[in-house]
């Protein structure tokens, strides 16, 4: 059991680190090539942070866990929307683009509303999954919504702070090829000794996927918010946020669903109504107070929600 715990949390270390080393060589990579600031930041840096989620669904999915995959994806959106705005928003208030509040928003919800009839199966007597064709229908949302990103960018302006590193060529690729090594490795041992850990607890697989693996794939993401919000970037604040919760449904769980079709449980609906009432809440909060900005008031909000949410859910496995 000790072992199981450390061999996750290395898994977890390698998977932060991973991506961090891939975002960075990428990033410097795309800035030799003449690629803007901000597509660096809404494309490699959003998929950099993402990337975790991508490797252990993958895993979890070949290996035939379903709760993992719905879990991991699930509980790193809520983790993202509540806890990391949450504590980013109680840094600073959070002022957002009106680009973002009425499409950027409503296409996160949008991806809530999708998951949530695509899994139940409403139209079908069939058992509740996400099948192939299923999956193909998530990506083709996703490819939707990168051109939405890349039509954006003719009109946004650049984002230089956050880009400014230069490496050699060889430094680019060792680090392009120590993060995704850093990823597969570390998403490997985060699946299997966390499957083991919830088998020799007697915790569900679903409690563990929406806690412990979603919390600890979603550090990238903690870790870009905080540190954009500490230097006032809310762009990159809060679009990482929205951006990475819009790739975990539509690429990463096409990509898992194509894997192998994946049986879903309707007691994630629950954490899926939460996700969207969230969401509706972030868009709501753009009207209230200031407009266009998350308070420090609403913010704290989210975040007791969380907090209060977990608590919930690891007492009803007691």
């Amino acid at each position: 059991m000790i072992l199981q715990s450390i061999l996750v949390i290395v898994g977890l270390l390698l998977l932060v680190k991973g991506a961090d080393w891939l975002v960075d060589g990428a990033s410097v990579l795309a800035k030799k090539h003449n690629v803007s600031d901000l597509a660096i930041g809404l494309t490699i840096v959003a998929f950099g942070t993402s990337a975790p989620e991508l490797v252990v669904n993958s895993v979890a999915s070949m290996g035939n866990y379903p709760d993992i995959v719905f879990g991991n994806v699930i509980g790193s959106n809520n983790f993202n929307l509540f806890m990391i705005l949450g504590i980013a928003g109680l840094i600073t208030p959070l002022s957002i683009q009106s680009s973002s509040v009425w499409k950027e928003i409503p296409f996160s919800f949008l991806s809530v509303i999708i998951l949530l009839f695509l899994a139940n199966n409403y139209f079908s007597t069939d058992q509740s999954s996400l099948s192939a064709i299923d999956g193909i229908i998530l990506l083709a949302f996703f490819a939707s919504f990168l051109y939405y990103v890349f039509t954006q960018l003719k009109s946004e302006p650049d984002v230089a702070e956050f880009f400014q590193k230069d490496y050699s060529n060889l430094k680019i690729w060792v680090l392009i090829l120590a993060g995704l090594a850093g990823l597969v490795l570390g998403g490997k041992l985060v699946v299997d000794n966390a499957v083991a850990m919830a088998q020799s607890l007697g915790i569900s697989e679903k409690i563990i996927g929406l806690t412990i693996i979603a919390a600890g794939t979603s550090l990238p993401e903690l870790a870009t918010s905080v540190v954009a919000s500490m230097k006032k970037n809310n762009d990159i604040a809060i679009g990482n946020i929205i951006g990475s919760n819009i790739f975990n449904i539509f690429l990463i769980l096409g990509v898992s669903s194509l894997i192998r079709p994946l049986d879903y449980s309707a007691a994630f609906n629950t954490d899926l109504y939460i996700l969207g009432a969230g969401t509706i809440f972030l868009f709501l909060a753009m009207f209230t107070g200031k407009r266009r900005r998350l308070d420090r008031w609403e913010a704290a909000l989210l975040l007791m929600v969380y907090l209060g949410y977990t608590v919930y859910l690891v007492n009803g496995e007691m």
